[in-house]
């Protein structure tokens, strides 16, 4: 179980760091909710403690893995469907498991694919939650604002 203060990854959604642990009776059934403030949005979401294993909630990567994720960033593009729809799913797969380096596979591949030749508006939509996941473990991980956290990402691809 996590405290008020840990720093996790909830998948889909970002990291951010847990600022309260809430009793809600919802539907008649009183349970224990962390609450997570995500940096990037200033949003807050509640997690049911006892799902939190099942939807995969993680701690945030380390500083030093940061240094990885940014070579991610910077290696080759992976080879990607020709197709949008097909493509959006492998994405949409990738995010799904809250990996940093699928996520940052994601940002970089889409990011080079919009430079390109434009990408559908689901893509796009999915390219700016991707960062937005990314930016902030980074933000997590590193202590720096969300500027740096979007200069560092853009830079690296």
């Amino acid at each position: 179980m996590y405290k008020v203060g840990d720093k996790i990854v909830y998948p889909m959604h970002g990291a951010g760091i847990i600022e309260d642990i809430e009793e809600k009776v919802i539907l008649g059934e009183k349970r224990e909710y962390y609450v997570l403030k995500v940096p990037c949005d200033d949003m807050k979401i509640m997690i049911p403690v006892n799902n939190s294993d099942n939807i995969g909630i993680r701690d945030v990567i380390a500083k030093e893995e940061v240094r990885g994720i940014v070579e991610i960033l910077g290696a080759p593009s992976t080879k990607m469907s020709n197709n949008w729809n097909r493509r959006y799913r492998d994405n949409m797969d990738k995010l799904k498991t809250g990996d940093i380096n699928l996520v940052a596979e994601v940002v970089r591949n889409l990011q080079r694919t919009d430079r390109k030749k434009n990408l559908s508006t689901g893509e796009k939509k999915l390219l700016v939650n991707a960062r937005r996941i990314l930016a902030s473990e980074i933000i997590l991980a590193s202590d720096m604002d969300p500027s740096e956290a979007d200069h560092i990402i853009s830079c690296a691809i």
